[in-house]
Formats: C-alpha cells, sequence, structure tokens
C-alpha cells in the first residue's frame, strides 16, 4: 500500500464528509422535527413565533411564522399553492437536497396576491408556464410569514393557513446517520441519499477527489486498518472544519460579518455550503435577506454575557431595507449551532416592528444589550442576554441596494463597561 492511497483516501474523506453534509442536515431527524412530523409532500404549520425551547433548527428567527415540508418528487409533482398575502412579508424557498434555494416565492419574486405553482422532479415533463422544476428529487419547502407584534398573530395564522401542497402520498424516508456518525455510517447514509439526489455535472471535480472511497457502490469492509485510519483522519478534519461559524462573511468589517454572495446558491462552495448547514441551516440568498454576525471579545466571535453592550444607530442611519430588520441574540453550543436563550422579558430579538421601541431625541437609536436590566427607562430597547456567552446576529429582509452592495455599513457594538 502506497502513501499515495493513504493520501488520497484522506483527502476523498474530507470532500466527501464536507459535500454531503447538507444531505445529512436537512435529512435529519431535527429537521423532520421541525416539519411537525408531517407526512411528506404536506406542510406543517409552526402557529407561534419560535423561542428558547426550540431546539431542532439553528439560528431561527422571531420575526414570522414557518411553514415546512420535505417534498419527494419521484412519484409525480405537488402542486403549491400561496394565498394572497398583501403588504405582508411572506416568502416560500424551495431548496434543493443541497440546501440550494433553486426558487423563492413570495413578496419579492411573485408580489403580494398568492398564486398557485407546479413543482416537478428533475426529469418530469414541463406542465405549463407556472412550472418549476426541482434539480433533485428531494426538496425542502420553507415558507416565512411575517408577525408584525402580539395584535397581529392572529391575522399572521390567516395568511399562513392558505400555504397549502397537493401530492402523492408517500411513506417517510428511513433514518440516516448524523454528521457525529461513525465513518462508515455517515458514508453509507451519504452514498443514499447522493444516489436518490445525483449531483450537477458541474460538481463532477470534487467527485473525482471522492472516488477512492467508491460511494457508487459503498463496502466499508473492503478498506484495510490503514486506509480506515486515513479515512477517518480525513473525516475529523472535515469536521474540525465545518464546525467554524456558519454566515460568516470575508472577515469582519466594523465589526461585523456580511454574507457572501453564494449564500443560499453555493454552486461550488463546498466548504461554505458545510458550515451554513451546521450554524445557519435554510438561509436565504442575501437579496432575500442578509444576515450580519457582530464579533464579540470572545473566542468564536462570542460576547461576554457579564457585560453590558449598545448598539447605535445615528439619526437616519437606520438599516435601509424594503421590509424589516431584527437583532437575534442566541447561546451558542460547542458544536457551532445557535440558540434562543431564555430571558425574564421572554425577548429574543429587537428591531424596528418592537412594540414601544424608543428612539433618542435626535432621532438616534440604541439598543441595549447584556444579563443586567439597563434600567426602567431603558428597558423597552433592552434585548436581554444570558449571563454565559452569547452571539449576536442581524436579518435585514429585503435589503435596498446600498446594503446589498455594501455601501452601507452597521456600527460597531460597543462594550460600556471596563474589560
Amino acid at each position: 500500500m502506497t502513501d499515495d492511497r493513504l493520501k488520497a483516501l484522506t483527502r476523498a474523506a474530507h470532500a466527501a464528509w464536507t459535500f454531503a453534509l447538507p444531505l445529512i442536515e436537512i435529512s435529519s431527524p431535527q429537521t423532520r422535527r421541525f416539519s411537525g412530523g408531517a407526512p411528506v409532500n404536506t406542510f406543517a404549520h409552526g402557529r407561534d413565533l419560535v423561542d428558547h425551547t426550540a431546539r431542532d433548527i439553528t439560528t431561527p428567527n422571531n420575526d414570522t411564522l414557518y411553514s415546512s415540508a420535505h417534498i419527494d418528487l419521484s412519484q409525480g409533482p405537488v402542486t403549491l399553492r400561496l394565498p394572497a398575502a398583501g403588504e405582508r412579508y411572506l416568502s416560500l424557498a424551495l431548496m434543493d437536497a443541497y440546501t440550494n434555494n433553486f426558487a423563492i416565492l413570495g413578496t419579492r419574486t411573485t408580489g403580494g396576491d398568492g398564486g398557485t405553482w407546479t413543482l416537478i422532479g428533475p426529469t418530469e415533463a414541463a406542465q405549463g408556464p407556472n412550472c418549476i422544476r426541482s434539480p433533485t428529487r428531494n426538496v425542502w419547502a420553507l415558507a416565512r410569514i411575517l408577525v408584525e407584534g402580539p395584535h397581529d398573530l392572529e391575522a399572521a395564522r390567516a395568511v399562513q393557513q392558505g400555504v397549502s401542497m397537493q401530492g402523492p402520498g408517500l411513506a417517510a424516508p428511513g433514518p440516516v446517520a448524523g454528521r457525529d456518525a461513525p465513518w462508515a455510517d455517515y458514508l453509507a447514509s451519504a452514498a443514499q441519499l447522493m444516489a436518490d439526489n445525483p449531483p450537477p455535472a458541474t460538481d463532477g471535480a470534487i467527485l473525482t477527489v471522492m472516488a477512492p472511497l467508491g460511494l457508487d457502490d459503498f463496502d466499508p469492509g473492503r478498506f484495510s486498518p490503514a486506509e480506515v485510519a486515513a479515512i477517518e483522519a480525513g473525516v475529523a478534519q472535515a469536521r474540525a472544519d465545518a464546525q467554524r461559524s456558519g454566515l460568516r462573511g470575508p472577515g469582519f468589517i466594523n465589526g461585523w460579518t456580511y454574507p457572501y454572495a453564494r449564500l443560499g446558491v453555493f454552486a461550488q462552495e463546498y466548504g461554505y455550503r458545510a458550515s451554513v448547514a451546521i450554524g445557519g441551516l435554510a438561509a436565504l440568498p442575501p437579496e432575500e435577506a442578509m444576515y450580519m454576525r457582530a464579533k464579540g471579545d470572545l473566542p468564536r466571535a462570542l460576547f461576554d454575557g457579564r457585560a453590558a453592550w449598545r448598539l447605535h444607530f445615528p439619526a437616519d442611519q437606520l438599516l435601509p431595507v424594503n421590509s424589516f430588520w431584527s437583532l437575534c441574540l442566541y447561546e451558542a453550543t460547542q458544536d457551532g449551532q445557535f440558540f434562543f436563550a431564555d430571558n425574564p422579558l421572554g425577548r429574543y430579538a429587537i428591531g424596528d416592528r418592537s412594540p414601544g421601541l424608543v428612539t433618542n431625541a435626535d432621532g438616534s437609536l440604541d439598543i441595549w444589550i447584556g444579563h443586567e436590566t439597563p434600567g426602567a427607562e431603558r428597558e423597552a430597547n433592552w434585548l436581554p442576554a444570558p449571563a454565559t456567552p452569547f452571539a449576536l446576529f442581524l436579518r435585514a429582509y429585503l435589503p435596498k441596494p446600498d446594503l446589498l452592495h455594501g455601501r452601507y455599513r452597521l456600527p460597531e457594538i460597543e462594550r460600556l463597561d471596563p474589560a
């Protein structure tokens, strides 16, 4: 056995683990639970805003109701219907098995009048002008319906009820290995998912790197102990690489990251795609929503929960968006995921629709962030934090060109007490 063979297997394992991670995550029990255990080709409607008890999908928002469906197009098309939403933000993201958003329906693209579309698989014949072709047999459909505040919840639910689907009734798929599974189980699940959802021709180069694993007819028993060790080394390195923060951009600018243009439609950005699958699964493309992460003073860009912080927007310099924005606070897990933290106000995000938000006399806006209350006079603008490290993400839906193209930059978050 040659060193070249072992090195090729290590490279192949790293590439395969990274390449298949979105397939694994989108098929995971957690993602299925997010769909409410609904049958395949059926929407499950989340009737309440997500809070700190939700632990299925990383970096959820607290601004929209979610409706989720896992779709299997192997037995024929499905019909999708959206209701009239008027001025209310509504989007239905259609993601292929590799988490690429291949179509988004709703406010930005199809307008507020609703409509009906036919979704077909990669080999089906087209069926009219409102026909959408999926690149893969399996699709995750995720709708977001804006809630303007507690007073608006019932009206938002009424719109949500009009998000529907009709298609062949199919049995739920079998379980897949998780991202922490042993190498042989993980690669066996990856091989099956790739067989069900063949990669595009443009992935040919990385598939060549993965070829020594024989995923077309995967048999882990054919590898020698030395080869197994080489594969395990590649998998371990891939895991470490992917657990770096999802939704990252090209460095921090004034204390914030901005998303890559490839977010949500990843092409050959396999490492970025894997990282987002862990830290921001189901992220939308920037033209639909921009996700900016703030840099704290702790490792992994986290903030010190024992400190007090302020985000100050000068007058007339709030985010340029055509829909809405919100600042979300999350506690971080060791494997790079983010979930809301329990707090005395039950407030997980603050933004342009927050009830009672107070602007300063000069028109500027301060958001106070920390574990301790900033005082009764500032509490309307307080985003409570745990005493432990936390992360801050800002979402901007339907960004205007100044934000989308980098002419507008967020102000840096300021630490108020001594380091």
